[in-house]
């Protein structure tokens, strides 16, 4: 089996423990989309494919273990244990650790590498793909009224928006943006 296999697989299974914060959900609704954005990325940007992936199977594992507060952190952490597992080399490990540790546009993280680049990217992307998601970590997690979730969701998609990286990415979920907007004015 290949490393990107392993750690898709290894992500999976922590999704579906019952301990999981957020259940299997995420795994389907948000890892499944993001790892394809960023594969689609690191292909027109000539990037290392298989960094970007295994950093977007592994970038929210913090959150799936521990919960939100600092997943960026504690899913380097995790990440660093199971590649070094896996025998993944080293310098790899460390590239793959920086995209996580910088993917998260809400902490004014500052990505330098294409590849980190490309993971924020496709993690801000990939919640076009999931607006049901965000209501329900607004109404669930959050307790937020249903206009007030309303205002959350449109303000976390327009940062979204703003943050990105490449004009690849703003071309890929422009029409997902606009009817977003739309939909939530």
């Amino acid at each position: 089996m290949d490393i990107v296999e392993a750690v898709k697989n290894f992500v999976e299974a922590e999704c579906r423990k019952p301990e999981s914060k957020y259940g299997y959900e995420p795994f389907i609704f948000h890892y499944a989309p993001m790892a394809k954005y960023a594969e689609k990325l690191a292909d027109e940007l000539k990037a290392d494919k298989e960094v970007v992936l295994i950093a977007s199977w592994l970038h929210d594992i913090g959150s799936i273990v521990y919960g939100r507060s600092d997943h960026h952190i504690t899913g380097a952490k995790i990440a660093e244990e199971k590649l070094t597992e896996l025998n993944y080399p080293a310098e790899k490990i460390e590239l793959v650790k920086n995209c996580i540790l910088n993917h998260r546009g809400s902490q004014q993280n500052n990505p330098q590498t294409l590849e980190e680049k490309i993971v924020a990217d496709a993690d801000a992307i990939s919640n076009f793909d999931n607006i049901p998601g965000i209501f329900k970590a607004a109404f669930v997690y959050e307790n937020l009224t249903q206009g007030e979730a309303k205002e959350a969701t449109k303000t976390k998609l327009e940062n979204k928006w703003n943050q990105l990286y490449f004009e690849n990415s703003k071309k890929i979920i422009k029409p997902k943006y606009e009817a977003a907007m739309v939909i939530l004015k």
